[in-house]
């Protein structure tokens, strides 16, 4: 039994530890979590106006202009897939439900007859899919927790690169998806799929007024007409999208990967509490057994001592 105390202290020594480190990260996450999310919330309006902006200039320029991002590329049968992941694990399933909602839409697109590059943000993506074999077209690492307008600027420029390509260019692509957790407090993170190339102008209806130009009033009032401003491009509208389109991908790419490190806090803070109140119930469970195999020792020793003395009693 003095064997089976040793290995209860030893238990409890190492959860112990454990649970250190898991109160410590906890606070990393939460200390972490409040600047992610006003970062993903100051970025949100901006997103927003730039979508109002580029689709109202769009719909103005009509059909005269027929700009290379918003227009559907027939003969390339060939779709970017953005993953965004974490570079760190300790976050629960925020990785494994991202991964999930990445392979159930690539074999949709793959039942549709294209062919899915994957571009992965994340260590945590990059090694699933070395593990298993699947070719990565490129991949970010290092600031899933705090990315930067650097790394949207850059992403952004590679995945320009790959959907302006000529089609007989074997990196050119005719789609781009996005697949990120879109943060909506902290204990609800959704994985989202959005299509970004060729562009469609949607904007979230949680934050913003979706873009429409007839406003209908439910209660039967004659329909009211919302007038936008009528445009004037200088030098041309094909210069103004060329500028606005750009600029807009980056936005939306830099919004995306600011509600994807907001939702891996969030989940590690979970993550981290729940470890934190396992590890306590594990060093209260092995205390007791401790307890149990100390007080069987003692009672042994006392059956010992009682079971000599009757023994020299007898003998006498």
């Amino acid at each position: 039994m003095a064997g089976s105390q040793k290995v209860y202290r030893a238990r409890i020594k190492s959860t112990q530890s454990l649970k250190k480190i898991f109160r410590a990260m906890e606070l990393i996450a939460a200390s972490r979590i409040g600047r992610a999310r006003d970062a993903a919330a100051s970025q949100r309006p901006y997103a927003n106006a730039l979508t109002r902006a580029v689709s109202l200039a769009a719909s103005h320029v009509g059909e005269e202009i027929r700009h290379p991002l918003l227009t559907e590329r027939e003969g390339v049968q060939r779709v970017a897939l953005l993953i965004m992941a974490a570079d760190r694990g300790m976050a629960g399933a925020y990785t494994a439900n991202v991964l999930r909602e990445a392979e159930a839409h690539a074999a949709e697109l793959e039942a549709d007859g294209f062919q899915v590059d994957r571009y992965v943000v994340g260590r945590r993506a990059l090694s699933y899919y070395e593990f298993r074999g699947v070719p990565i077209k490129r991949s970010w690492l290092g600031s899933s927790d705090s990315p930067s307008f650097a790394v949207a600027k850059e992403i952004a420029a590679a995945l320009l690169d790959a959907f302006e390509a000529p089609e007989e260019d074997p990196d050119a692509v005719g789609q781009l998806h996005v697949v990120y957790t879109h943060f909506r407090n902290m204990v609800s993170q959704t994985p989202r799929m959005v299509r970004m190339l060729p562009l469609e102008f949607v904007e979230d209806a949680e934050d913003a007024e979706e873009v429409t130009v007839v406003q209908e009033r439910i209660s039967g009032e004659t329909a009211k007409a919302e007038i936008f401003p009528l445009y004037s491009f200088e030098p041309s509208p094909a210069g103004v999208l060329d500028a606005l389109l750009p600029r807009y991908v980056r936005s939306r790419i830099l919004d995306c990967l600011l509600q994807a490190a907001a939702s891996e806090l969030a989940n590690r803070q979970r993550a981290m509490h729940t470890a934190t109140d396992n590890a306590e119930d594990l060093v209260r469970k092995y205390t007791r057994l401790a307890n149990q195999a100390r007080q069987a020792d003692i009672t042994q020793e006392i059956s010992e001592i009682v079971s000599g003395a009757d023994a020299l009693a007898a003998g006498r």
